[in-house]
């Protein structure tokens, strides 16, 4: 049964699935979806309906109600069309569904998918696991799934759909240029299980085939390695200013001194000099998907 299933459950086990929790560093979203719970709540009560008998018709519960219109639960865009249905709205419920698009998601999360959407260039190196801009959601959720202490199912859900939700960049007009450079265990590592790593390995190969996508490869054999300080992404944007960030330099925080900066993008080089070419990293992806 699926999460979103889940949340039409009823009963003394009531479950109220059906909506994410909200960040608490998000006064911006908070206020946002107070204000369509209070928009929701006014419709209900020109209905003359109680929340029981609103949750009811939706197939929630009404303490999913409560919380919606009390502005504690982001509601999915499920719910807003149910709600909208019921209620008779004429859509101006479910339109609301566009003013939360990017509140489900976490600040941090939303703030890094705009600044990658700015972005011109995207240099990153990974060491433990797949870039997110390349992981399927399969093994997006195998990752949160193994998180501790336990993400709850929800948590899951939502982490996996705003991970999802970055990859637009590939889609973007005129397109970046996005370089990885991967370790080779994170291509062997079976995380979520064989068929997501296969799965996984396809969608590398398809998207190593793009025209502005350079995948690379450090092989474990590597005597000489410029990567051993941990994961590093660099950011470059239109205007000429950039952004970066290191597990091992400059205590890991984000900097955008053109003097850190050049030392970020010195390594990286490095890290890609070192590594299998773009060519050969694909011809590898492609041999280990054989042997999966």
């Amino acid at each position: 049964m699926s999460v979103d299933e889940v949340g039409t459950e009823r009963g003394d086990s009531e479950v109220d699935e059906s909506g994410w929790d909200i960040d608490p560093d998000d006064e911006p979203g908070a206020a946002m979806v107070a204000t369509v719970g209070r928009q929701i709540k006014a419709w209900r009560e020109a209905a003359g309906m109680r929340a029981g008998e609103f949750g009811a018709a939706l197939g929630y519960g009404e303490n999913l109600v409560y919380k919606v219109e009390g502005g504690r639960r982001i509601p999915r865009p499920e719910f807003l069309d149910k709600a909208d249905e019921v209620l008779g709205a004429g859509g101006k419920l479910a339109m609301l569904k566009r003013e939360l698009v990017e509140v489900r998601y976490p600040k941090k999360v939303r703030d890094l998918a705009k600044l990658e959407a700015k972005a011109v260039e995207l240099l990153a190196y990974g060491d433990h696991n797949l870039h997110g801009l390349l992981q399927t959601a399969e093994y997006a959720r195998a990752l949160f799934e193994m998180r501790l202490p336990p993400y709850e199912p929800d948590q899951i859900e939502q982490a996996v759909a705003a991970r999802v939700a970055r990859q637009s960049i590939f889609q973007r007009s005129p397109a970046p240029a996005l370089s990885f450079v991967q370790e080779e265990a994170t291509l062997r590592r079976p995380l979520g299980g064989t068929m997501v790593l296969r799965r996984q390995l396809e969608h590398l190969v398809q998207t190593a085939q793009l025209r502005n996508v350079a995948i690379q490869v450090m092989p474990i054999d590597r005597e000489e390695h410029a990567g051993m300080q941990g994961e590093r992404q660099v950011l470059k944007f239109g205007d000429g200013s950039a952004l970066g960030r290191s597990e091992g330099a400059f205590n890991g925080r984000a900097v955008d001194d053109p003097k850190q900066l050049r030392i970020l993008e010195l390594r990286y080089g490095m890290i890609r000099a070192q590594a299998l070419t773009p060519r050969e990293s694909l011809a590898f992806i492609k041999q280990l998907l054989g042997e999966t």
